[in-house]
């Protein structure tokens, strides 16, 4: 009785343990376990304004266009050795101009299609057709014919400063309706793939990758100031370095895509060479800079506005020129040194356009005014 009694005691004691620490309130749980609260509290953040001014700006720059910016399909065919014509696909961007569908891109973009397709920000395609091609620019208009379509501003290129905000809408590998951002990375001359240079392209480290061909690089306002073109990368996605043409370019030849499906290039009409500080002491010229016309080609531009080439026969190294001619020292008051400032130049006139020359004839310094010509293999 007494081996009993505390064995009774010692399962009563163990049970009241067990009862209070695992089966309590009807349910198992471990003892060490806390009671599960009524409800969680979380911090949460306090109402107001969810943008900073910067992130509401990027929202009204996307909202502002993106119904503008356009998916472009080409088609074309391509011959395979095997098996003959074989269908072949691209896609690119562009952004529509006016309410009477035209919409504006890269000529490599739609170059040698059979068919265009567009696919606006609602879904809605659109077969286009090919109105007007600058190969040179890199520009191309097509058209579809649609209602209630909103054209985008077009802003002004020619005082971009490095670092200002600048920001890009695409369609980067089939992805509609990409926004990405960046700045001005610098201003220079660039070449294509194809060898046709770009004059004061915009250089850019906003994201720029396959399919972004075509579209808009705008400002801050939303306003286009360039075309996006190409990207520099050795593995062929974007490496920091894009690139896109001038809006100014564009609007240069807009008016000649439209209306006649090719642009009027603008000539001078001469034959010049570069002229330095050596060059000028050697011809005892009034200017240590400029282009000498050697020769103003009969029935151009120069010509018909009285400008004259050399007369006296020299030698350039080996080479024989013609000397005695104007020296161009200026167009529209902006100041040549090269063959490339005077292309610069051109590029923001098309033929017909009246320019005032600059010139030094003999020791004389004059104004002329030049009615350009049209380019036709000029030199």
């Amino acid at each position: 009785m007494k081996v009993i009694r505390p064995l009774v005691l010692s399962v009563l004691i163990a049970g009241g343990f067990l009862y209070f620490t695992t089966y309590r309130n009807g349910r198992l749980h471990p003892a060490n376990w806390v009671s599960p609260p009524a409800k969680v509290e979380i911090t949460e953040a306090a109402g107001g304004d969810p943008f900073d001014a910067e992130e509401q700006n990027n929202i009204g720059v996307y909202r502002k266009n993106i119904a503008s910016v356009v998916n472009i399909t080409s088609r074309a065919m391509a011959y395979d050795f095997f098996y003959g014509l074989v269908p072949q696909e691209g896609q690119g961007t562009g952004f529509i101009i006016d309410k009477a569908g035209h919409i504006l891109t890269n000529y490599h973009v739609i170059a040698d299609a059979r068919e265009v397709w567009v696919t606006l920000h609602n879904r809605k395609k659109y077969r286009a057709t090919i109105v007007g091609t600058d190969r040179a620019h890199d520009l191309a208009i097509v058209q579809i014919k649609a209602t209630e379509l909103v054209p985008m501003t077009l802003g002004d290129s020619t005082n971009l400063q490095v670092g200002q905000k600048v920001y890009a809408i695409g369609n980067p590998f089939g992805l509609s309706g990409t926004l990405t951002r960046g700045i001005v990375s610098s201003i220079r001359q660039v070449e294509e793939p194809d060898g046709m240079v770009i004059e004061e392209a915009i250089q850019t480290d906003a994201a720029i990758n396959p399919g972004n061909s075509g579209g808009p690089l705008l400002n801050w306002h939303g306003e286009v100031i360039g075309i996006n073109t190409m990207i520099a990368s050795n593995v062929g996605q974007s490496a920091g370095i894009g690139f896109a043409i001038p809006i100014n370019t564009a609007k240069a030849v807009l008016n000649d895509l439209v209306t006649i499906g090719r642009v009027r290039r603008p000539a001078l009409g001469v034959r010049t060479i570069p002229i330095g500080g050596e060059l000028a002491t050697e011809m005892n010229l009034p200017a240590d800079y400029g282009l000498l016309i050697v020769q103003a080609i009969p029935g151009g531009a120069a010509a018909r506005a009285g400008l004259r080439g050399g007369s006296e026969r020299a030698y350039l190294g080996n080479i024989p020129i013609m000397i005695g001619g104007d020296l161009i020292v200026a167009v529209d008051g902006k100041r040549i040194d090269s063959q490339q400032d005077l292309a610069q130049v051109m590029n923001n006139h098309r033929a017909g356009d009246t320019v005032n020359v600059t010139i030094f004839r003999n020791k004389k310094k004059m104004d002329v005014s030049v009615v350009l010509g049209e380019a036709r293999e000029q030199v």
